[in-house]
């Protein structure tokens, strides 16, 4: 779980991790708040969300989920045929490996990805404010000028009593 938030004190969220039964599993409070977890149950597992650090400003939340079974053989050969299938077990074995390094990796990409998002995202929102504050005080100064000089001409206006003001 990544969050990137506009105008804020920290990019931090709170997430927690619950299975079926309501049991809490994991909890992180990061920016990158990865929670890992083993699972022997089917059912709806829940991710709650907390900003108790920032109440203010838009929030966007990147979710990535990854599934693998370690340690899972559907089908157990019997040991003769094993001996005779040395080289294709080892095939298997290898690309077995293979599956969870990929696994790992389109992980990894992903968390990059997040970052890279959230980091756009927090620029973009720093941009927009900026612009329109200097919009904002520009438009103060321009009016402060017109006003002084208003003001000024008011001042060193004669009128038509005899009357000076200077």
């Amino acid at each position: 779980v990544q969050r990137a938030t506009g105008i804020a004190n920290s990019r931090n969220i709170l997430a927690t991790a619950s299975d079926p039964n309501g049991i809490q599993l994991g909890v992180s409070q990061h920016t990158r708040g990865q929670i890992n977890f083993l699972t022997k149950e089917t059912g709806f597992y829940q991710l709650c969300l907390g900003n108790q650090e920032n109440h203010f400003g838009f929030m966007q939340v990147y979710l990535n989920f990854g599934v693998y079974y370690e340690g899972f053989e559907g089908n157990k050969q019997p040991e003769e045929r094993r001996e005779l299938n040395d080289t294709l077990e080892a095939i298997g074995t290898s690309i077995h490996k293979l599956q969870l390094h990929i696994f790992h990796m389109w992980r990894f990409y992903n968390f990059a990805r997040m970052r890279r998002g959230a980091d756009s995202f927090l620029l973009e929102s720093n941009y927009r404010y900026v612009n329109w504050w200097s919009m904002a005080q520009s438009c103060v100064i321009v009016l402060s000028g017109v006003l002084q000089l208003y003001f000024l001409k008011r001042l060193f206006n004669g009128q038509s009593s005899s009357r000076q003001r200077c």
